[in-house]
């Protein structure tokens, strides 16, 4: 039986990389509200049963493997096939190679090294990467489409415009501001919107996608130094988020990831 102290400590060790497990969660159902199920059962499980982190591996991976048992037992439930759009990524997704965009996520999107993945799906160094390489090649050649960048900095710009266009899609336009934003919206119809949280001129991204989701219903990526603040499961967040300084690969998988998506889990309060 653990004393007060104990238990406090554990929690908190929970509680710190719930926000990693709610971003990953959501990426691979590409819903706040569907990944965020998956996160409260997760905790449910660990409450009645404890014992899966009576290892040497560190909390984090613990806590995403209690989520693979739960993900692999459940069949994998991401989309509701009532929806036709969320039926057509079904049928996409349901064509990958089974588990390789969760290997992709999990190295690319949240870091893990390779043996980590391994040990959080359960199979090799060897199997990971093969899943890897395949959700890469498989996710490139699945959907293409136009992406708009919301970003201040111009070299970050170019960054994602390079990262973008290298995955086949097109860029329709960068804006600096929420104005921008508005205006390059109007002008040309988008698949994807690539989003910083701090514009030029102090305006707020979240904002401009906000409004620009008043006209279009398309998936959205943010991107901040900060995600664990967007990331509480307290409001409405988003379903897609890259942390800031990004490296190139996050960038690519979120992006294919996103892209199988029609909707994400906006900001609207």
């Amino acid at each position: 039986m653990q004393d007060n102290g104990q238990e406090a400590s554990f929690s908190d060790l929970i509680a710190a990389e719930m926000p990693y497990l709610r971003r990953y969660t959501r990426a691979l159902t590409g819903s706040q509200s569907r990944g965020d199920k998956y996160t409260i059962a997760t905790l449910e499980a660990i409450l009645k049963d404890r014992s899966d982190f009576e290892n040497e591996e560190s909390v984090k991976v613990n806590l995403f493997k209690c989520f693979h048992a739960i993900w692999s037992s459940s069949g994998q439930l991401f989309a509701d096939p009532e929806d036709s759009i969320r039926g057509r990524a079904h049928g996409l997704l349901s064509k990958l190679t089974v588990n390789s965009r969760e290997a992709l996520l999990l190295r690319t999107i949240e870091g893990f090294s390779l043996d980590s993945v391994g040990k959080i799906m359960q199979i090799s160094t060897d199997e990971v990467r093969d899943l890897i390489g395949a959700a890469n090649s498989e996710l490139a050649e699945s959907v293409t489409g136009k992406v708009m960048i919301i970003e201040d900095e111009p070299i970050i710009a170019a960054d994602l415009t390079a990262i973008v266009t290298a995955l086949g899609h097109d860029v329709t336009g960068v804006a600096r501001t929420h104005t921008e934003a508005l205006a390059l919206g109007g002008e040309h119809e988008v698949d994807l919107i690539l989003a910083d949280i701090q514009l030029a001129d102090n305006s707020s991204g979240i904002d401009a996608v906000n409004d620009l989701l008043k006209q279009m219903d398309v998936p959205v990526i943010f991107i901040t130094a900060f995600p664990e603040r967007l990331l509480t499961g307290d409001r409405p967040e988003p379903a897609f988020l890259i942390s800031k300084p990004f490296q190139e690969t996050q960038v690519q998988s979120a992006v294919s990831q996103a892209m199988f998506f029609a909707s994400t889990a906006t900001l609207k309060a």
